[in-house]
């Protein structure tokens, strides 16, 4: 198979991790046992493809050579092996090419989800509190973990602006695409002529970044606590718990109110601000990728959509693929793994182009 040099090497590597996880230096050292247990880890799942790949064809080669056994019963047995197994190396050949696509380093991480509202007044900052909830109930199908950490509600009802910490299994992997100008066609509630409205909302995805990547200087922040309040400034409590941190030299400003405590507020506000920053730094270190990602996310124009959400049709339909979904019912209330698996395998497989290209 092609690559079959690359995956012996990878499997060779993933045996000497493992032994240097028995290793007394590498447990005495929190850090570096971290590091070699995530790698291991990383590697688990294509070494174990790999070794199911050598089985399978082991086994095929075997079945093949009986197929010029003389009893009938054998010849007929290897048949039907040798028909099993063809699928299943096929299978197993797409998911190795999959494993030797270039990773993405924060494919494993956590993320810090922004949502805005953006034209369309309270009709967008409906939909925004919408898609947050559609968003929310698919981390309960992961099993992921949800905190809000500000949210600015729009006096009908809706939010202006929403940011959340999303935990769990490789969100950032699963959720990376969703960055961009969702556009919404619909009837709004106030409308008495019955005239489609179209709306659009910004949604961002950003990855977030431990201490280990983005230290943060105590002299480079300042932080400021204030009462936590709701739609219309309307006092939610009389204690200062909520709390806004500013990084002085980028002039990045993140707050914090949904925990009664302060040091909770403080202790989420400093994650996203660390996420923030190791935005900025990989958008250095990347510029086209940065680029590709305010492209996407823009100013939240209409003309800058990535996926529209038509409710009298029941469809949503995403620019970027060529995907349109007649579910619309079923997306909302969670059920995105369809858009979720469809940008994830078209951009694999052109991702598998200019690995073959190479």
């Amino acid at each position: 198979m092609q690559y079959a040099d690359k995956l012996e090497a990878l499997e060779t590597k993933f045996k000497e991790l493992q032994a240097q996880m028995a290793d007394p230096e590498i447990i005495s050292d929190p850090e570096k046992y971290r590091k070699t247990a995530k790698s291991v880890s990383e590697l688990e799942e294509v070494v174990t493809d790999f070794q199911d790949w050598k089985s399978a064809t082991r086994n095929h080669a075997e079945a093949k050579q009986m197929l010029t056994e003389s009893d009938p019963d054998m010849r007929a047995m290897a048949e039907e092996e040798v028909a099993r197994l063809e699928p299943e190396i096929t299978r197993l050949e797409e998911r190795l090419k999959l494993h030797l696509l270039p990773k993405d380093p924060n494919d494993s991480k956590d993320i810090v989800l922004e949502i805005r509202a953006g034209a369309g007044g309270d009709e967008a900052s409906l939909f925004a509190a919408e898609v947050f909830r559609m968003y929310t109930r698919y981390a309960e199908t992961q099993n992921w973990k949800v905190e809000i950490t500000s949210i600015s509600e729009s006096e009908a009802g809706g939010c202006k602006d929403v940011q959340a910490l999303i935990s769990g299994k490789k969100v950032y992997s699963k959720l990376k695409y969703e960055s961009g100008v969702h556009r919404v066609q619909r009837v709004p509630a106030t409308e008495t002529q019955g005239r489609i409205h179209t709306s659009t909302i910004t949604v961002a995805v950003l990855p977030e970044a431990d201490e280990v990547e983005v230290k943060i200087e105590a002299k480079d922040i300042r932080v400021d606590t204030f009462c936590s309040s709701g739609p219309g400034g309307q006092s939610v409590n009389t204690t200062y718990s909520a709390v806004r941190i500013t990084h002085i030299p980028t002039n990045t400003v993140v707050s914090c109110q949904d925990e009664k405590s302060q040091i909770k507020n403080r202790e989420k506000a400093l994650r996203v601000l660390r996420s923030r920053l190791y935005e900025v730094e990989m958008e250095k270190q990347m510029s086209e990728l940065g680029a590709q990602r305010k492209s996407m996310v823009g100013t939240g124009d209409r003309s800058e959509k990535v996926r529209t959400y038509n409710f009298k049709e029941n469809r949503v339909s995403d620019h970027r693929i060529g995907l349109t979904l007649y579910q619309l019912a079923q997306i909302m209330e969670g059920g995105i793994e369809p858009l979720v698996d469809g940008l994830t395998a078209f951009y694999n497989a052109e991702k598998l182009k200019d690995l073959a290209g190479n």
